[in-house]
């Protein structure tokens, strides 16, 4: 199993825990619900976890949780929380059955994932972890991508609750790999709003309205992809002998047309006094960014 898009919740009904009701676990708990899985929540925010009375069994801990579920998700979010949620004194293990499976969902240390994993089967519990994107509404509609690390066996288990509230699911590979596959993620993420960022100035400087450009890149990018473009090749090494003599020859043209776009781009923030760093360190690993430099 590499990769699912299909999603049918109804395959198989299943009583599913939720640990975290915010943004992300709020939604994918509503998301749960209303696939027609049994739901049962826990939260330390007694306010937001009564929002869930009509829709879930509300749990005092996570122990008191983990007695009523086959599987739980955890979205809280730091690598302590998501300790003191598995491991504490009234953590899921406590009331964890042999045979249950553990999501970690939260953005953490794929080691944390991996200790509390060799702790959890202990008790006959297993773990994976699956990082997400789509944000809240993509989670409150269940829309959720879900990159998913761990035994096969156990995923294809859990894959009920996954499908429920993600409508892609990739198993990115062994335990912890659905986090890197998020943390990974992120760079692209939060690299491309600096670059956008950095735009913003340059035209900003020069007296052109936002908006305007955010259309234009909005409809460029329907027409010639955003930061994936690129992302076409089974590793980012540089290209060799054996890669076609048409792409390597594309290739450096690309990175030639880039590297003169962006030290024209550097030129005119310069006169328009703006200092964009992000376009400089794009500018000196330009080739390596399209295959023909050294390697980084």
């Amino acid at each position: 199993m590499q990769q699912e898009a299909i999603k049918n919740p109804s395959i198989e009904s299943m009583s599913i825990g939720v640990v975290g009701l915010g943004d992300i676990g709020g939604g994918a708990a509503r998301s749960i619900a209303a696939a027609g899985h049994q739901l049962v929540v826990c939260d330390l925010r007694a306010d937001v976890l009564e929002g869930f009375a009509e829709i879930a069994t509300l749990a005092t801990t996570p122990a008191d949780l983990a007695r009523r579920c086959s599987t739980t998700l955890i979205s809280v979010v730091n690598d302590a929380q998501v300790r003191e949620v598995v491991t504490g004194a009234d953590g899921l293990l406590s009331g964890a059955a042999a045979g249950s499976i553990i999501i970690v969902a939260s953005t953490i240390s794929p080691e944390t994932v991996i200790e509390i994993a060799a702790e959890a089967k202990k008790f006959g519990v297993a773990v994976i972890d699956c990082g997400v994107s789509g944000g809240p509404s993509a989670a409150a509609t269940g829309d959720l991508i879900c990159m998913v690390g761990g035994d096969e066996e156990v995923i294809e288990r859990a894959r009920p609750a996954l499908n429920s509230f993600g409508s892609l699911v990739v198993h990115m590979g062994p335990l912890g790999s659905g986090l890197i596959a998020k943390l990974a993620r992120n760079v692209v993420q939060y690299g491309s709003w600096l670059a956008a960022f950095e735009g913003q100035r340059i035209a900003e400087a020069a007296g052109i309205e936002l908006s305007k450009l955010a259309a234009v890149i909005r409809a460029s990018d329907a027409k010639i992809g955003g930061a994936s473009t690129l992302m076409f090749r089974p590793t980012v090494a540089p290209m060799g002998p054996d890669d076609h003599e048409g792409l390597v020859s594309a290739m450096r043209a690309a990175a030639a047309l880039a590297q003169k776009d962006l030290a024209t781009a550097i030129e005119a923030a310069g006169e328009l006094g703006i200092e964009i760093p992000g376009a400089l360190v794009t500018q000196k690993y330009c080739d390596s960014i399209f295959g023909v430099g050294e390697a980084l």
